[in-house]
């Protein structure tokens, strides 16, 4: 794709502005039947998607998985008089994506923008420039007015252009903590609206009364869906000393059997990574901890597949590290990749102090029968979600998001209409005007 410039972008945010400009106007029933039709196109086109967003490694069964009411307040003043809010769009958002759920992305940005009454400018990671552009395809034939959901192409540049552009309200970003501080920086001098999802280190805490059949499906999930490329993972495995022999031997047997290899193979379970210098930066960071002391019990190596086709894909054998301590890079950095890191514990004041060590606060997960302790150590997690007795669930009806530089507002639920709209304040005298003067 050939990355667009300053001339390329102006025009998509005015065009974009053209449309919010009708777009606004409707009410939210008439929005909601465009947004409907669309959803029903993705449903019904599931499968031709899904094989086009498993081109990037992500399986094919994992892809295929993948109407807000403005709600205002009344408020009764003396004498009769009252005041009443309303939510109204904000215009032009910008939403820029990551290429791990390139679709899912756009989507969970782009329907809660516009279903509020806004337009939004989308440009997508260039590992994964296509499937934003069959969105607005989407858009397009479900009827919603030319321009409102825009797609360019590009990097950091184009990127800069779009935060900067003086007709743009909102900059919602997906992606790494060092690129979330640069939009933020550009977008503070506009004074624009900013949500940030951005990395994770997140805890799994796995106590000794857990079911244990459920704690080892839950780390799996919690390190391996989408070959560990997915910004919440649970990467930090903390497992109470008493069971940690039992979990080892469970969790290593189940993590070589995971099939490795063609995403578009049904009975794949995990694909190739995103590209050869992301590979070789997992590939560094295992490296790196076997130097700092850790034990490789499985994986860890780049995967050849049996198919001579996939003979030069980025495949990386899932890995499980024990002998870890909180100190190792392999602890403390978001690696991004099929990495599990086991350490153990063994009090809950000790590993809440642990699990909150860290910079990030995206995403948490505890294991327990005690169900006064699942909901005491949700409590004390510092983080934007806490899965208790599952991990990587996401509804979209339920809202995502991190605490500390794992970022600030939210996506899907109920709530993202906040951040895409602003309140405003109406206030009715129904008697005379008291005047000082």
């Amino acid at each position: 794709m050939i990355p667009c410039g300053e001339e390329e972008v102006d025009e998509a945010i005015k065009s974009a502005h053209s449309a919010y400009l009708k777009w606004s106007k409707l009410s939210g029933m008439e929005r909601a039947r465009f947004m409907l039709e669309a959803a029903r196109i993705i449903r019904v086109n599931a499968c031709n998607w899904s094989q086009k967003i498993a081109k990037n490694g992500n399986i094919y069964t994992s892809s295929l998985r993948m109407v807000f009411l403005y709600l205002g307040q009344h408020i009764q003043l003396p004498g009769g008089s009252f005041a009443y809010t309303r939510r109204e769009p904000l215009g032009v958002c910008v939403g820029i994506g990551a290429w791990n759920y390139p679709f899912q992305i756009a989507a969970w940005k782009s329907a809660p923008a516009m279903a509020c009454g806004n337009a939004m400018v989308f440009k997508p990671s260039p590992m994964t420039p296509v499937t934003a552009v069959m969105l607005a395809e989407i858009y397009k034939e479900a009827g919603v007015p030319d321009g409102l959901f825009n797609v360019v192409q590009g990097g950091a540049e184009t990127g800069g252009l779009l935060c900067h552009h003086p007709m743009v309200a909102k900059v919602s970003f997906t992606g790494s903590v060092p690129t979330g501080k640069k939009i933020m920086e550009m977008a503070a001098k506009g004074v624009k609206q900013v949500t940030l999802e951005l990395g994770g280190k997140s805890p799994l805490i796995i106590f000794k009364d857990c079911e244990l059949e459920n704690a080892i499906k839950g780390a799996l999930m919690a390190n391996f869906l989408t070959q560990g490329e997915v910004c919440c993972n649970g990467t930090r495995v903390f497992v109470q000393r008493e069971i940690m022999p039992q979990f080892l031997e469970e969790v290593v047997k189940r993590t070589k059997a995971i099939p490795v290899g063609d995403p578009m193979c049904e009975a794949t379970r995990m694909g190739a990574l995103i590209s050869k210098p992301h590979m070789e930066k997992v590939l560094g960071f295992i490296k790196q901890a076997k130097e700092q002391g850790a034990k490789v019990l499985c994986g860890g190596e780049q995967f050849v597949p049996n198919d001579p086709k996939l003979k030069d894909g980025y495949f990386v054998s899932p890995c499980v590290l024990d002998n870890c301590r909180d100190d190792m890079t392999c602890v403390k950095e978001e690696i991004f990749g099929p990495v599990m890191s086991v350490l153990p514990f063994d009090t809950e004041e000790e590993v809440l102090q642990r699990a909150n060590n860290t910079t990030f606060g995206l995403a948490s997960g505890v294991f327990t029968r005690d169900i006064a302790r699942a909901h005491r150590v949700a409590e004390n997690l510092q983080a934007g979600t806490c899965y208790i007795n599952n991990y990587n669930v996401g509804p979209v009806e339920v809202p995502f998001g991190g605490y500390k530089m794992s970022g600030f507002g939210r996506e899907n639920g109920q709530v993202t209409i906040e951040y895409y709209s602003q309140l405003k304040t109406v206030v009715v005298e129904m008697g005379d005007v008291e005047s000082i003067f």
